[in-house]
C-alpha cells in the first residue's frame, strides 16, 4: 500500500502531496482482497456506487462480488419460510398413498383430500395472492442512464467476460429498499494497442493469472522482443540488463538487428509475432527511459541481509538501478541493471550520477511508460509446492547394508 500511493501521488503531479489517500484499498475480486471491507462501506454509504475503469480490468467481476446481496428492509414472510417442510412433506406422503391404491375410487380420494391441505397451506402462507400490478417507472427524457431494475435480494449480476466491451450500457441495481444503487458503466476504451494485434491474439494481451517471469539477460547489442509489438533496446554500452517480464505475451532475446527486422516485418524468423502484417510500418521509438531508482538493498540479497552478512549498501562497490517499463492494458517489463560506482571527483559530483537508459519501440511510440520499481522478481517467484505435493529424496537400499552388518558363521572363508 505504501508503493501503491506513492506512485499515485507521483501520478498526480504537484497537487499529489496534498490529496488524501486513506480510503484507498487494493482489491482482488479473485482472491478476496478488502472486498469484504469495500461491500461494508457501500452499505453504509448509500447512494449511487459508480464502477468506473478502463476496459477489461475487472469491474464487472468485482461489481458481483462487493455488491451487497440478500440485505435490506425488504418484509419477510415467515410463514411462507416455515410452510415449505410442510408442503414437501405433504407431497412425499401423497406420492406414497398414489403408489400404494388399489382403486380408482381411493386414488381419487386420496388426490382430494391432499389437493385441500395445499389450499390451506397456501391461504396461510399467502401465495395465493393475486399479485400487484407495479408501477410503471417515470423516465427523465435529459437523464443519460437507463432505468433501474427491479429490486431483488439476489439480482443477476452484470455479465463477465474476457471479451472487451461485454458491458455495453450503464446497469443499475438497487439495494437496501431503496438505500441505494450500485451502477457499472462501460470500459473506458482509452487504449487501441490491441488494433496492432492479429484478431486470434487480442486475448493474449489480457493477464488472466499469476504470472512468473523468466528472467531474461540482455546483453550489449541485443533486444528484448516481446511478441513483435514491444522492443526494449539498451542505450548504455558495455553494460548487461536483466529483465523480469510481467507480460502474457511471449519473451524473446535476440540480436538488435535481427529485433528490429522481425518488428518491422522485413524479417521472417522463428520467433512468434502477434502483430499484423501492416504493423511494421506502425512500429516508432517512444522515447528513452533511465533506469534511475536505486535498489540496491532489495537485490542484494544475503550480502546486505540483516540476518546474513549484514553489509551496508554504501560499503558496495557498486549499484543496482531499476525501473518498471509499462505496457498499457498488458502489463509491465522490470529492468534491473548493476553500475560499478566510479571513483567520485569534484566534476562528478557537479553532474550527478549516470543513470542505464533504455529506448522502447512500440505501434506509434505509444502505450508505454515508466514507473518506480515494484520489485516483484523479488516478491514473487515460482508458488511454493505444498508438503503432500514435494519428492522425498531418494535414498540408499539398506539390503545391503544389513547384509554387511550380518555376522557370518563360524569357519567360513572370507
Amino acid at each position: 500500500m505504501p508503493y501503491a500511493k506513492e506512485v499515485l501521488r507521483e501520478a498526480l503531479g504537484r497537487t499529489g502531496r496534498n490529496v488524501r489517500l486513506g480510503n484507498v484499498s487494493m482489491v482482488s475480486a479473485k482472491r478476496g482482497w478488502w472486498t469484504k471491507e469495500v461491500k461494508e462501506d457501500i452499505w453504509e454509504r448509500g447512494g449511487g456506487g459508480w464502477m468506473v475503469g478502463k476496459v477489461n480490468v475487472g469491474k464487472s467481476n468485482l461489481f458481483e462480488v462487493v455488491f451487497p446481496k440478500g440485505r435490506g428492509d425488504q418484509d419477510v414472510n415467515v410463514k411462507k419460510i416455515r410452510s415449505a417442510a410442510e408442503r414437501e412433506h405433504l407431497k412425499a406422503e401423497r406420492e406414497r398413498l398414489e403408489a400404494t391404491a388399489t382403486s380408482l375410487e381411493e386414488l381419487v380420494q386420496i388426490q382430494s383430500s391432499t389437493a385441500e391441505k395445499e389450499r390451506s397451506l397456501a391461504d396461510d402462507d399467502g401465495t395465493t395472492e393475486t399479485p400487484r400490478k407495479e408501477e410503471e417507472e417515470i423516465l427523465d427524457d435529459d437523464s443519460l442512464l437507463p432505468p433501474p431494475r427491479k429490486e431483488t435480494p439476489y439480482p443477476a449480476m452484470p455479465t463477465i467476460s474476457a471479451l472487451p466491451g461485454t458491458t455495453a450500457s450503464p446497469i443499475r441495481i438497487p439495494f437496501g429498499n431503496g438505500k441505494g444503487e450500485l451502477i457499472d458503466l462501460p470500459g473506458l476504451a482509452r487504449s487501441n494497442l490491441d488494433t496492432y494485434v492479429r484478431p486470434e491474439h487480442k486475448l493474449d494481451l489480457v493477464m488472466k493469472s499469476r504470472i512468473t517471469p523468466q528472467k531474461q539477460s540482455i546483453k550489449p547489442s541485443s533486444s528484448l522482443l516481446l511478441g513483435g509489438l514491444i522492443r526494449i533496446t539498451p542505450r548504455t554500452p558495455d553494460l548487461v540488463f536483466l529483465a523480469h517480464p510481467f507480460v502474457p505475451i511471449d519473451a524473446h532475446v535476440t540480436s538488435t538487428e535481427k529485433a528490429e527486422g522481425i518488428q518491422n516485418r522485413t524479417r521472417e524468423s522463428g520467433v512468434p509475432v502477434i502483430t499484423e502484417p501492416w504493423a511494421g510500418e506502425k512500429m516508432k521509438s517512444a522515447g528513452m527511459f533511465r533506469l534511475k531508482w536505486d535498489v540496491t538493498r532489495k537485490q542484494t540479497g544475503p550480502l546486505t541481509d540483516p540476518v546474513a552478512v549484514k553489509l551496508k549498501p554504501e560499503r558496495l562497490p557498486f549499484i543496482v538501478y531499476s525501473a518498471d517499463i509499462l505496457i498499457e492494458g498488458c502489463g509491465w517489463v522490470e529492468l534491473v541493471a548493476q553500475v560499478r560506482k566510479p571513483k567520485q571527483s569534484a566534476d562528478d559530483a557537479l553532474m550527478g550520477p549516470v543513470f542505464p537508459e533504455v529506448e522502447v519501440f512500440s505501434p506509434e511510440g505509444k502505450y508505454v511508460a515508466v514507473r518506480p520499481p515494484m520489485g516483484a522478481s523479488v516478491l514473487g517467484g515460482p508458488k511454493p509446492k505444498g508438503r503432500n505435493e514435494r519428492h522425498a529424496r531418494p535414498r540408499r537400499s539398506m539390503k545391503s547394508v544389513k547384509a554387511q552388518r550380518k555376522p557370518k558363521p563360524k569357519g567360513s572363508q572370507e
